[in-house]
């Protein structure tokens, strides 16, 4: 089974079993590398608003997605179990979204660096990451939002 199914069974997982909002929206990833991920949510019906663009709350679902599949992914690669949470969230929303939109994370190496903290310290690591909403079909590579997450991260104790 290649990386990209493996991520999307993950994901699929979490979404149904842990954090039901994130599977309503039904996310899929596009891409994923050490550096990168790249989470599609389709404009349907759960996820529009009245103005036939992607809901709010949708949007958030996208950046949490893609801020914290990095993060979930990079501990069990590392064989270490997280708490991991978002502690703050700053916005800007640039242009509607009138088609699927696709939530692009390049902080890899930054979550590797607070991984490797919170591993070494037993601490809670607290870093913002950045979330760039795309609307490939109608605007290209300008983002229709930008998001800002403090990801918060701390090793947990070995059972």
């Amino acid at each position: 089974m290649d990386i990209l199914t493996t991520a999307n069974q993950h994901l699929s997982y979490f979404g149904e079993q842990l954090v039901p909002m994130i599977g309503y929206c039904k996310p899929e990833i596009i891409k994923i590398t050490q550096e990168t991920v790249e989470i599609k949510i389709p404009l349907n019906k759960p996820t529009k608003n009245h103005l036939n663009s992607m809901y709010f709350g949708a949007l958030a679902v996208g950046a949490d997605a893609a801020g914290g599949f990095l993060a979930i992914s990079k501990s069990e690669q590392m064989g270490k179990k997280i708490s991991l949470a978002f502690k703050a969230v700053k916005a800007e929303f640039l242009a509607r979204p009138e088609d699927d939109v696709v939530f692009v994370c390049h902080d890899g190496k930054l979550i590797d660096q607070m991984l490797a903290e919170t591993v070494k310290t037993g601490g809670r690591v607290n870093q913002p990451v950045t979330i760039t909403a795309l609307c490939p079909t109608l605007n290209g590579e300008d983002p229709v939002a930008i998001f800002e997450l403090t990801l918060s991260v701390k090793a947990l104790a070995a059972n």
